[in-house]
C-alpha cells in the first residue's frame, strides 16, 4: 500500500513539472509575440515618418503580385475554381521571383535594386507599382529617357517676368508650336477644346521612325518623335466630336537658355497658357514613350501587334490619388478591350532627379502616359494611340453624361424651390 501511495506521488509529481514546464513556454511565446508585433507597429510608425512619398511600399510590392497569382493561390484550396484557367500564374520563375523579393526585397529581374540598397540615395524616386497590368507580368518598371550629352543645357532659370509666377519660368518664344487643325471629314462638329495633348520631352523618338537606330533615339522631327503618337490620339479624338488641342513645340530650340532639367517647367508654362486660352479644357495628356527594347513593349492582341502603355503619376502632388483615379479608369478599360497593352500605373516621386509632379497638379484630369518604347514600329504606335484615344473618349462621355445630370438635377431643384416659393407667396396674398 504505502509504495503505491509513493509511485502516485511521484508520477503526480512529474506531471506538475511537465504542465509548469508548458506555462513556462506558453508564457515565453505570449511575451515573444507580444514583443514582436509592438516591434512591427514601431516599425510602421518609424516608416511612414520617414517615407518621403505618400505610398505605402507595401502597396507597391501587393501590386506587383498578380490577380492570376492570387487566384492560384484560391485554385490550391478551392476545387473547380481554376478549372477553365489554361495557363497557371504558379511556374519556376514566377515563385522563385516572388518568394526572392519577399524575404530580401530585391527584385531578381531588376539587378539595379540590388546595388540600390548598398548606394546611399540610389533608390530614392523609384516607381511604385499602383496597378498592375497584364502586359507587365515581369512587374519592370518603366526606363525614363535621358538626352544625348550635349542637349541638357547648362542654362539657369531667369528671373520672373513682372506678373508671372516662378513656376512659369522661363519662358518660351512666341512660337506656340500648336497644331489646331480643322476637324476630320465626316467628324462630329467640336464645340471648344476639352482635352490637351502636349509633350514635356518632345525630342522622345523611335528608331522605326529614324533612318538610322540607337539605344537612344531623339529628334527634332515631329514625324519622327512622340509628337507622331500625339496626333494619333488627338486625330481619334476629333473623330470622335471632342475637341483637343495638340501642342508639339521643341523646346530646345524654342527656348532660350535651354536646359533639359527643367522641361517640366517650360511644359507646366505651356500647359498654364492652354488652360487660360481654353475655358473648358480640363484633361491634360503628356505623352512620352519608355526607353526599353521591342520585345518588352509590344503586346499582341488577336494575333495583332500593338505597342504597350505605362502610366505615370506624380506623387509630389498633393492630389495625386484625383489622378491616380483618373488614370486607372483608362486602364481598366484597355485591360478589358485591349489585355496585354497596359503595363500599369506607376508612382513616382522627386527622389532621384524625377520632377515627382509632371504638371498633375494643375487638374485631377491630368496624367502622363508612355506609349511604347524606341523600336515599335508606326502601325504599332498608331493601333495603340487609337485604343487610348477611344477609351479616353468614352472616359470624357461619361463624365459629360455625370455633368449633364448634375446640372439638370440642379435646375429641377431651384425650379421646384421658386415654385415653392410662389406658392408661399400667393398664399400669404389670399391671407
Amino acid at each position: 500500500m504505502g509504495k503505491f501511495q509513493i509511485w502516485n506521488i511521484g508520477k503526480w509529481q512529474r506531471g506538475m513539472i511537465r504542465v509548469m514546464a508548458m506555462g513556462h513556454t506558453l508564457v515565453v511565446l505570449v511575451i515573444g509575440t507580444a514583443l514582436f508585433f509592438v516591434a512591427l507597429g514601431l516599425g510602421g510608425i518609424v516608416e511612414n515618418r520617414l517615407q518621403s512619398s505618400p505610398v505605402s511600399s507595401m502597396k507597391g510590392f501587393a501590386a506587383a503580385v498578380s490577380s492570376s497569382f492570387f487566384a492560384d493561390m484560391l485554385g490550391m484550396e478551392i476545387p473547380h475554381l481554376d478549372a477553365d484557367k489554361r495557363v497557371s500564374a504558379f511556374s519556376a520563375e514566377q515563385m522563385t521571383t516572388f518568394a526572392f523579393q519577399l524575404l530580401t526585397g530585391v527584385n531578381p529581374q531588376d539587378p539595379k535594386s540590388l546595388v540600390a540598397r548598398e548606394i546611399p540615395g540610389m533608390a530614392a524616386g523609384n516607381p511604385v507599382l499602383l496597378r498592375t497590368g497584364s502586359g507587365n507580368r515581369l512587374v519592370e518598371a518603366p526606363e525614363d529617357y535621358q538626352p544625348d550629352p550635349g542637349i541638357t543645357g547648362s542654362g539657369e532659370i531667369p528671373p520672373a517676368p513682372p506678373g508671372k509666377e516662378a513656376d512659369e519660368e522661363p519662358s518660351a518664344s512666341e512660337d506656340t508650336g500648336q497644331e489646331v487643325d480643322p476637324p476630320v471629314k465626316g467628324s462630329a462638329k467640336t464645340d471648344g477644346n476639352r482635352i490637351l495633348i502636349y509633350h514635356s520631352h518632345p525630342r522622345e523618338a523611335y528608331n522605326s521612325l529614324l533612318s538610322k537606330s540607337s539605344s537612344n533615339p531623339n529628334s527634332s522631327s515631329a514625324s519622327a518623335n512622340v509628337s507622331v503618337a500625339g496626333s494619333f490620339v488627338a486625330d481619334r479624338l476629333k473623330q470622335q466630336g471632342i475637341g483637343t488641342l495638340h501642342v508639339n513645340k521643341d523646346y530646345v530650340t524654342a527656348v532660350k537658355d535651354y536646359n533639359w532639367n527643367y522641361s517640366y517647367k517650360y511644359s507646366r508654362q505651356t500647359v498654364k497658357e492652354a488652360l487660360a486660352e481654353n475655358d473648358e479644357l480640363t484633361y491634360l495628356i503628356d505623352i512620352h514613350r519608355d526607353s526599353q527594347r521591342h520585345d518588352k513593349t509590344t503586346a499582341v492582341v488577336n494575333g495583332v501587334k500593338y505597342a504597350k502603355i505605362y502610366f505615370i503619376i506624380g506623387h509630389d502632388n498633393k492630389k495625386w490619388r484625383e489622378n491616380e483615379a483618373f488614370a486607372a479608369r483608362i486602364h481598366e478599360k484597355l485591360e478589358k478591350a485591349y489585355p496585354g497593352v497596359s503595363r500599369g500605373v506607376w508612382g513616382k516621386d522627386g527622389g532621384g532627379g524625377n520632377n515627382g509632379e509632371y504638371n498633375q497638379s494643375l487638374s485631377p484630369n491630368s496624367i502622363l502616359i508612355e506609349i511604347g518604347g524606341i523600336d515599335n514600329t508606326e502601325d504599332e504606335l498608331k493601333r495603340t494611340s487609337e485604343a487610348l484615344a477611344d477609351m479616353l473618349g468614352e472616359v470624357y462621355w461619361e463624365d459629360q453624361k455625370v455633368m449633364k445630370a448634375d446640372s439638370s438635377n440642379g435646375k429641377a431643384a431651384s425650379k421646384t424651390a421658386g415654385n415653392t416659393g410662389k406658392s408661399a407667396e400667393a398664399a400669404g396674398n389670399a391671407k
